[in-house]
Parts: structure tokens; C-alpha cells; sequence
């Protein structure tokens, strides 16, 4: 379990996190999003000890990270797969790691294999492609079969069967009881395996919330909807305030009224519909949504060649 507080980081004049208060509960995937430069990175590094608050708390199942007399057997934290020494073996790295904690050698077998890293235990990391490189800190985390497991990016140079193990793996390791806090830029795997978000921007939190609550709050109801007599319907919603953008002929996107409230104009309208189907917002549309005002860095348009 996680548990910040007020939890704030400056670098002279620059605050990177601003008292953010938040909760990371056993039982379950709960992802961190934020836009470059929101302070998601600082706040792992503060979890784990690698960065000191300014002010504000962070305990991990109950203490600091830094009280903990085993902290490896507590939390398991990727945050860096780089951060390995190249001329060792994946096996000698895990060993060491290992024996600072008094963890048997037999665990390090146990993580080789479950991470898929048996065959080349033996291989130096110097000569690991990125993916394997993932592989191996996400072994390390989990060398100590800690109770809370910190993931920063983890499906980063990973292959598809690669994005889709990190994906059973996190979920796995929520239903054992543990609490696994994950970060990661692909919306379509975060919406498939977290449960709970939090979401940052220039340093703040902006939402934290189950993740099926952030989807149902974002924005406005949208449906799609088909008429014999789109035009009559176009009047008679836009009369009640609704939002419609015709996506082909017969084709329409409301926003604001429900499918029931639509349904109920088209009636009273006197117009047929052949299509009411309730649009639910993607979680990349929902955090697009969310910091639309809080991202530090925007790209400029693409200007098209001269010719073309």
C-alpha cells in the first residue's frame, strides 16, 4: 500500500509536485497518467527514496521507504531498466541484488523463469535488447515477492506478446492481494488493466477515481444515432440545446440528451430511428479531456511540403 500526503517537490524555483495526496490500495492495478513533465517520475522516486520530499509524507505499507530493514522484500520498483551494470549476467545481477536481502538463490531462478529470462541467465546484460532489458527490472522488482510492486513504463521496447504478459502479470499480481501501481503511455493497455487512475498535471492531481467512473463522467452523453428525416431531428434536438455532428447522411453524433431523451424528440417529431446507440468515451479521449489545459508541452501543426 501507498500513501502520500501533501507530497511536494521543488527544485529551486521549479515545483515539479505540489502537495499531491493519493492512495495506492491492495487488490488492485492502479495506473498513473500525466502528460511530460507532470510530475510522475519525481513522484515514483519519492515513493522509493530516490528523491526527498520538500514537504509531505509518503509511506509504503505503513513507513518510508527509507525505514524499511529489507526494502526489496517490501516494495518492488521498477523505474529505470538501465540502471543495471552491463558486464553482468542477468543471473549474477539478480544474485547480488538477492543477497543484500538474504533472498535464496532459489527465488532468482523463480523470476528468471517467470519473466521468460531462464534461457539467457547467463548472457550479459550489455548485449540485451531493450525489451529484455524490461524484462530484467521487472524481475528485479519482483525478487522479493514484495507486497507493493511500482511499474514506471514498464511495456517500454517490449513486443506485443511482451505488452500483453506485463498486462496479465499486473493484473495477477493485484489478485494475489498485492497493490501495483503502474505508469505507462499506452491508453489502450492501461484501459484494459488498471482499475483505479490517478491522474497528473503540472504537478496536481486532476482526477483519481475508478477508471470506469472517469469514463462515464467524461464529457457529456454522445450517442449515434440514424433517422429517415435527420434535418427534422437536427431542429427539434438543437432546440433542446443538443450538440449534432453529421457523420454521413443518415448519420448523426448528439451530445448532451441521452438515447432515451433523444428518442423521446424523435417520437414527438413524428421520426423513425433505426439506429440509437449510446457512445462511450476511450480513456485516451477521457485524459485528453482531462489535460487538455495542463500539458506543458504542445506540438506544433505539420505543415505540409511545398508541391504537395
Amino acid at each position: 500500500m501507498i500513501e502520500a500526503t501533501g507530497l511536494t517537490k521543488r527544485y529551486g524555483s521549479k515545483t515539479a509536485v505540489d502537495g499531491i495526496s493519493f492512495t495506492v490500495r491492495p487488490g488492485q492495478v492502479t495506473g498513473f497518467l500525466g502528460p511530460n513533465g507532470a510530475g510522475k517520475s519525481t513522484t515514483m522516486r519519492m515513493i522509493v527514496g530516490l528523491d526527498r520530499p520538500t514537504a509531505g509524507t509518503v509511506h509504503v505499507n505503513g513507513k518510508p521507504y527509507r525505514q524499511h530493514a529489507a526494502p526489496l522484500t517490501e516494495v518492488g520498483a521498477l523505474l529505470d531498466a538501465k540502471a543495471v551494470h552491463k558486464g553482468r549476467s542477468a543471473h549474477s545481477h539478480l544474485r547480488a541484488l538477492a543477497a543484500t536481502h538474504g533472498i535464496p538463490a532459489s527465488r532468482v531462478k523463480e523470476v528468471l523463469a517467470l519473466t521468460g529470462l531462464d534461457s539467457v541467465a547467463r548472457k550479459r546484460v550489455g548485449g540485451f535488447s531493450l525489451g529484455m532489458g524490461q524484462r530484467l527490472g521487472i524481475a528485479a522488482a519482483l525478487l522479493g515477492d514484495p507486497a507493493t510492486v511500482i511499474f514506471d513504463e514498464p511495456v517500454n521496447g517490449l513486443d506485443p506478446e511482451g505488452v500483453q504478459w506485463v498486462r496479465h502479470l499486473a493484473r495477477s499480481l493485484a489478485a494475489e492481494g498485492r497493490a501495483v501501481f503502474l505508469s505507462s503511455h499506452l491508453m489502450s493497455e492501461m484501459a484494459q488493466t488498471a482499475d483505479h487512475l490517478i491522474v497528473i498535471g503540472r504537478g496536481r492531481i486532476i482526477a483519481d477515481a475508478p477508471i470506469s467512473e472517469l469514463l462515464d463522467d467524461a464529457g457529456s452523453a454522445r450517442t449515434r444515432v440514424r433517422a429517415d428525416q435527420p434535418e427534422q431531428l437536427i431542429r427539434d434536438l438543437e432546440l433542446g440545446g443538443a450538440a449534432i455532428r453529421t457523420i454521413e447522411p443518415q448519420l448523426l453524433e448528439v451530445t448532451g440528451p441521452d438515447a432515451r431523451q433523444i428518442a423521446v424528440t424523435a417520437r414527438e417529431g413524428g421520426v423513425l430511428l433505426y439506429e440509437l446507440a449510446p457512445v462511450r468515451l476511450s480513456l485516451e479521449e477521457a485524459y485528453m479531456d482531462l489535460t487538455s489545459n495542463d500539458t506543458e508541452y504542445h506540438s506544433g501543426g505539420l505543415v505540409a511540403a511545398e508541391g504537395h
